[in-house]
């Protein structure tokens, strides 16, 4: 169930994209209530949630690959590769470019999927914002695993509330064989009711994620992967008021009033070459 707080009348589902509107039918057909301030602030996240759809179908497509750390590619005229296998954009180029040379020249590219979930969230939010707000508020990027600029407000959100399309939902493997530590999980996007992108998969059912995922179990392994409760998105309030002016997100750190940053709430270990998360309750 959706509801403005300003009192306004539901929105007219014609006035969408397909996408839109069928993450708008899924939160109106929902037990849940949704409370929005305006329809302007409704219609910001759907508009960005349709997005994020686009960004992961087109990294999909782009030709990048799946690779550790050790082994991450990128393309040099937009990007210096650290010794730790970050990305850092050179002077010299606006985030907007490094961005979607990404998309443009993916065979370039090879990187983990935290880092593909966080590319991906660039991309849907300058093409939300256009280039002039991103270059501001999005500058010096670095694309490392979960590092990310705060502008993005990411949060851990409760997964009984629901989980929609542009959600990034984490595939959980606790069994994982020591030889491939990087299958310890697979963090996806959402696309819809049964597909989810995950990068060096593909877009595909839960189940094939699973099945990629018990691959790389400890030999003779009788506990399965599942898809985990662990549920990100970024925070639409917060991002929507900046954009808007109504904030300064140097100075506001948490807008919403349910979820968890997700910096407060991930832990990070790094040994030698692997890298493992643990999700914090």
């Amino acid at each position: 169930m959706i509801i403005f707080a300003d009192g306004s009348a539901p929105i007219s589902p014609a006035t969408l994209t397909p996408p839109e509107r069928m993450i708008y039918e899924l939160k109106s057909a929902s037990p849940v209530s949704y409370t929005y301030e305006t329809p302007s602030s409704l219609l910001f996240e759907l508009r960005l949630r349709a997005n994020i759809l686009e960004s992961a179908r087109l990294l999909s497509l782009s030709g990048a690959l799946f690779a550790t750390f050790a082994k991450s590619t990128c393309n040099p005229w937009y990007w210096t590769r650290t010794p730790k296998g970050a990305f850092v954009l050179r002077n010299n180029v606006q985030s907007s470019e490094g961005i979607r040379d990404i998309f443009r020249n993916g065979s370039l590219y090879a990187f983990e999927c935290a880092t593909a979930m966080v590319i991906v969230l660039y991309r849907a939010i300058l093409e939300t914002v256009g280039d002039g707000v991103f270059n501001e508020r999005f500058s010096n990027l670095t694309l490392y695993d979960w590092n990310y600029d705060r502008d993005l407000y990411l949060q851990r959100v409760d997964a009984k509330k629901g989980v929609f399309p542009g959600d990034i939902v984490y595939f959980e493997n606790p069994d994982v064989a020591p030889q491939t530590p990087w299958w310890i999980g697979e963090n996806t996007v959402k696309m819809d009711n049964r597909f989810y992108f995950g990068h060096g998969i593909g877009i595909v059912p839960s189940e094939q994620i699973i099945a990629a995922l018990n691959r790389n179990r400890r030999p003779g392994s009788t506990i399965s992967a599942f898809m985990s409760n662990i549920v990100v998105a970024p925070g639409y309030r917060a991002m929507e008021k900046w954009v808007n002016g109504v904030i300064s997100p140097g100075n506001v750190w948490r807008i919403d009033d349910d979820g968890i940053l997700l910096c407060e709430s991930l832990l990070t270990v790094r040994i030698g070459e692997a890298v493992y998360h643990r999700y914090l309750a």
